[in-house]
């Protein structure tokens, strides 16, 4: 009988990490999670309050574990300067001690246009924000524990979006969470295509890679596809999901996160990131494909729809916000 496998997922209150979570629970690993402040609700997870800044909390939580899921991320964009390669130091640190693999959500800002239109797995890492060279720099320091002895999986997304998805350009950017939708407020060209990563769908290949660990290289990296929509998909797909055909196709005021950036961090690095709105920008997810199969993504209709639910902004959940709140 095959031993479960422990899996620690760190940051497990956010977007990825809560699915990550789910994912693994179904497909028979024993989670335990690293957060700072535990949920009331148990569902099965084994809770563990710590702070992934501090080292001996993550090598205590990480005893005994297969994997370790690095999905912490500081909140809003604040703090990735000081806070970002120690965290993931300390997961390296705690990953060797315990013989895990490590699991990285990626993203594309380690890419520059330099890699556009199509970004497979291979394509060249040449940043253009101090955000991307962050983000770089971690996957070199995973590529050299992967040489010392650690095992790696870097997932690679476009941006982000589902039922729990937290802090995103879909539920706070295109929109306002608890507010029905009378407009969106699209960051780029409309007619330009962008990648978008429904969160249930990225989780489970996550979990499905995780199945199949002694196939994997000792370090590996796939790219979840996902749904490439321009605006005007987006903008009917939202149309479909509330039944409203008479929202509007507005813009992202940019002008207004210039003005507001010397004041406010959040704002200063998504002005930095408009780069990834200005081009045609897709994610090759052939390898992963070749992997895993066909039908690893939620139809797109169904997909928004739960991401507007999520996010309160159908009527019904927008209702129910409103007097709770």
């Amino acid at each position: 009988m095959k031993a479960q496998r422990t899996v620690l997922v760190i940051g497990a209150n956010g977007g990825i990490g809560q699915e990550a979570c789910l994912a693994l629970l179904r497909h028979g690993w024993r989670v335990r999670a690293l957060v700072r402040k535990a949920p009331e609700a148990a569902q099965n997870i084994d809770w563990r309050t710590g702070d992934a800044m501090n080292s001996a909390d993550v090598l205590a939580a990480a005893v005994g574990v297969d994997v370790i899921v690095h999905a912490v991320n500081p909140p809003g964009y604040r703090g990735w300067e000081r806070l970002v390669l120690p965290m993931l130091d300390n997961t390296i640190a705690a990953a060797r001690a315990s013989n895990a693999r490590i699991v990285l959500p990626g993203t594309v800002y380690n890419y520059g246009p330099d890699a556009f239109p199509l970004l497979r797995e291979d394509s060249p890492q040449h940043p253009c924000t101090r955000k991307g060279e962050i983000r770089a720099e971690m996957e070199r320091r995973l590529q050299a524990a992967s040489e010392t002895g650690t095992r790696v999986l870097v997932l690679r997304c476009g941006d982000f979006f589902g039922p729990r998805a937290g802090s995103n350009w879909f539920a706070q950017g295109l929109m306002q969470p608890g507010k029905p939708v009378t407009r969106i407020a699209y960051p780029g060209d409309y007619a330009l295509g962008h990648s978008w990563a429904y969160l249930p769908d990225v989780a489970d290949a996550l979990a499905r890679l995780l199945d199949r660990e002694a196939e994997l290289a000792h370090f590996e990296s796939f790219h979840v596809g996902g749904h490439w929509l321009d605006g005007h998909a987006m903008l009917a797909a939202i149309r479909r999901a509330t039944g409203d055909d008479t929202i509007k196709a507005g813009r992202f005021p940019w002008w207004l996160a210039r003005l507001a950036s010397p004041f406010n961090e959040t704002m200063r690095e998504l002005c930095k990131m408009r780069y990834l709105w200005r081009e045609r920008m897709q994610l090759d997810d052939s390898k992963l494909k070749a992997f895993l199969g066909d039908g690893l993504y939620t139809p797109v209709d169904q997909a928004v729809h739960a991401a507007l639910e999520g996010a309160g902004c159908l009527p019904a959940t927008a209702a129910v916000r409103a007097a709770h709140a």
